[in-house]
């Protein structure tokens, strides 16, 4: 599985009240909260955003409450991939639930706002093409893999192969 997009850069403690503000936590609507993600680090977040992109944070990335909403936001703003030195547990549960994919890579210090990656999932390499340098991240197990392209573990539950 390959992704391929455009960088946004975070720092390090992200946490999910600043991903999706608790406002717009009445809603379970992925776009919705897309509309919103990111608001209070930068109002101009999701106009930024290409269906696609990557987000890169750094450690703890989405520490904070266990809600659902956060992960779903980003999803619904079009990004395709989060990458970060390390996640809150319950955030990595959570994305992996709703079907984004997130990957644990040291080396995103070496990686900034705005450049192009291609990330094979399987492999665990991310390609920084505009440095033309390779970094390595933890495989995405392929059982992982299947629920992500499922678009989420109910979905992956569904299936008729898994009665």
């Amino acid at each position: 599985m390959i992704i391929k997009g455009r960088v946004h850069k975070l720092g390090d403690n992200i946490n999910t009240d600043e991903i999706i503000a608790a406002k717009y936590l009445d809603s379970q609507d992925s776009k919705y909260l897309g509309a919103h993600c990111m608001e209070t680090i930068d109002p101009d977040f999701v106009k930024k955003v290409k269906e696609g992109d990557i987000l890169v944070g750094g450690s703890n990335f989405g520490c904070g409450s266990s809600r659902e909403h956060a992960p779903l936001s980003i999803k619904g703003c079009g990004i395709s991939l989060v990458i970060a030195k390390s996640f809150a547990r319950i955030f990595y549960r959570n994305a992996i639930n709703i079907g984004l994919p997130i990957l644990v890579c040291k080396d995103v210090d070496r990686i900034e706002e705005g450049e192009w990656l291609e990330v094979d999932l399987s492999q665990g390499e991310i390609k920084n093409v505009n440095k033309k340098e390779t970094y390595p991240c933890e495989k995405f197990p392929p059982f992982m893999q299947e629920i992500i392209n499922s678009g989420g573990l109910i979905n992956w539950m569904k299936r008729e192969d898994r009665r």
